[in-house]
């Protein structure tokens, strides 16, 4: 079986999905508490990375995506598929699992 190596850009999403690369985890509580890595909860904001050509209408037309490379946004919890590359975390989800673009 071949090698093959991964990098941000030779990983293309398809229709309307979106590669957002995850923000690092709060290390501390508001009070100055350390969290162990156990503790730490899984981020919802992240900076998109890659932006697929968008979603097909009835008519096999492309919807542009409301989204561009660089964005920060918020998305949901539960939402895609979390991937590993380089030691960076990215997360793979549909547009439609981003809530909101945060400035």
């Amino acid at each position: 079986m071949a090698a093959v190596s991964l990098s941000v850009s030779t990983v293309k999403p398809l229709g309307d999905r979106v590669f957002v690369k995850v923000s690092e985890s709060e290390e501390k509580t508001a009070g100055g508490i350390l969290l162990p890595d156990t503790a730490k909860e899984k981020p919802q904001v992240g900076e998109v990375a890659q932006v697929g050509p968008g979603k097909r209408n009835d008519d096999g037309s492309r919807q542009t995506p409301e989204i561009g490379v660089g964005d920060k946004v918020l998305y949901s919890k539960y939402a895609g598929t979390d991937i590993k590359i380089g030691g960076d975390e990215y997360v793979l989800l549909s547009e439609k699992d981003i809530l909101a673009i945060v400035n």
